[in-house]
């Protein structure tokens, strides 16, 4: 492939990724003004944080959310990267842009707080993976929880849920305890949807087993599940005894199915498992499972 093809091919990408994540603004704001907001149910983070001062000061909220997310734009610039802001700062302002624009959209659902709050996560979780997926974020509070995980003893998730408990608390200051209640489990299934969006459905894991009977292991589950394995040497620190630990990567359909062949051959096998969050190459395709 000639030089000038692949960077065309490129830059293709780049603008590709853009619109998605431009996309994923405009479906997380169509979220928010038609189903979360009308029912004085809020979100999360610096859009959390960008509703309740639009509803305190009467400011619109697109350009709070605009404002309110620059310094966090520059910390991802400064800590992640210029690709990493770059598409933030389309996802935002599409964001910021969205809510303008369908700021006087009739909502599309009223009254229900299982189905608002059901509808409104899936459609902002879904809008904001959509973003995250292509190297964009909607959200600013997310690369300040990056950096403070990077200097404290917690992890990302841990200071994600942190901080966001302030702005809850905080909100329900405007909407009331319910509001607030409503707004964290909106803020709840939009997490989980997101992970669906950035991971998919199907799912990967994998499973590391050490087992006095490795050769067997193997074998049965290249028969029975129609997957390969590879062998890593290991050494025990206790016994310093030298023995074979299998790897294996198997869907989520499978995983069942895997710990019933390990208790079936080796009842005391030592095995961890680990979520994958892609898996490229080789010949990792659905078999029949036996």
């Amino acid at each position: 492939m000639s030089t000038i093809k692949k960077h065309k091919q490129n830059k293709l990408k780049i603008i590709l990724r853009g619109l998605i994540v431009m996309i994923g603004g405009f479906i997380a704001a169509y979220g928010l003004e038609t189903v979360l907001i009308p029912n004085n149910v809020s979100d999360g983070g610096v859009t959390g944080l960008s509703i309740i001062g639009s509803q305190l000061f009467g400011l619109p909220l697109g350009l709070l959310i605009a404002v309110i997310n620059l310094p966090f734009i520059w910390l991802g610039y400064k800590q992640i990267g210029k690709g990493c802001a770059i598409y933030s700062i389309i996802g935002i302002a599409s964001l910021a842009v969205g809510t303008s624009l369908m700021h006087h959209t009739p909502a599309i659902i009223e009254g229900d707080t299982l189905l608002v709050t059901v509808v409104g996560g899936i459609i902002i979780g879904f809008g904001m993976g959509l973003a995250l997926r292509n190297g964009g974020a909607l959200d600013g509070i997310d690369m300040l929880a990056v950096l403070l995980s990077r200097k404290l003893p917690f992890g990302t998730s841990d200071f994600i849920l942190f901080l966001n408990m302030f702005v809850f608390i905080f909100g329900s200051t405007v909407f009331g305890l319910q509001g607030a209640i409503l707004s964290a489990i909106a803020y709840f299934i939009a997490s989980k949807v997101i992970h669906i969006v950035e991971v998919g459905l199907s799912g990967s894991k994998t499973f590391k087993i050490i087992t006095t009977q490795p050769e067997l292991m193997v074998e049965t589950i290249r028969d029975r599940l129609g997957r390969s394995a590879t062998y890593n040497e290991a050494y025990g620190s206790y016994s310093n005894k030298k023995f074979k630990e299998i790897t294996c990567v198997i869907n989520r359909l499978e995983e069942s199915k895997i710990k019933e062949i390990i208790n079936e051959i080796d009842e005391t096998a030592f095995v961890t498992v680990y979520d994958v969050a892609e898996v490229k190459g080789g010949n990792f395709r659905k078999h029949d499972i036996r």
